[in-house]
């Protein structure tokens, strides 16, 4: 049995990837993984998604330089959750250009971003 079959896929073939700084345990992102996608993270070391939005397989950094470079895969007890502890180059996951996607806090019924802006986005993808 190849190892990705332990993992209980959604219906049209995901997995859900919450990847988390190994280092400092904070969590980066959320994202898509298919099988392709998960075999190749495991085969390169660094993360791969796939993106819903585009219909598409990423590397994570293809554009931004922000490569994840991992050091652990683990899957949850329920077998439909991936977890990647993975060290962020260069700080950055979010495409906002912040250390995290997850910098927006529920404060007294608004959403409020508490992180700050590293690097300019415009800098980043050159838009």
């Amino acid at each position: 049995m190849d190892w990705l079959d332990k993992i209980n896929w959604t219906s049209d073939g995901l997995v859900p990837a919450v990847t988390q700084d190994a280092a400092s345990g904070r969590v980066l992102t959320l994202a898509w993984m298919n099988r392709e996608a998960l075999r190749k993270t495991v085969d390169t070391g660094e993360a791969h998604y796939w993106s819903r939005s585009r219909a598409k397989l990423w590397h994570k950094g293809e554009e931004s330089g922000h490569v994840q470079k991992v050091l652990s895969v683990r899957l949850d007890c329920d077998e439909d959750v991936v977890l990647l502890e993975v060290e962020q180059k260069g700080g950055i996951a979010c495409h906002t250009g912040r250390e995290s996607c997850f910098f927006q806090k529920l404060d007294n019924g608004e959403w409020v971003a508490t992180d700050p802006v590293l690097k300019d986005p415009r800098e980043i993808y050159g838009k």
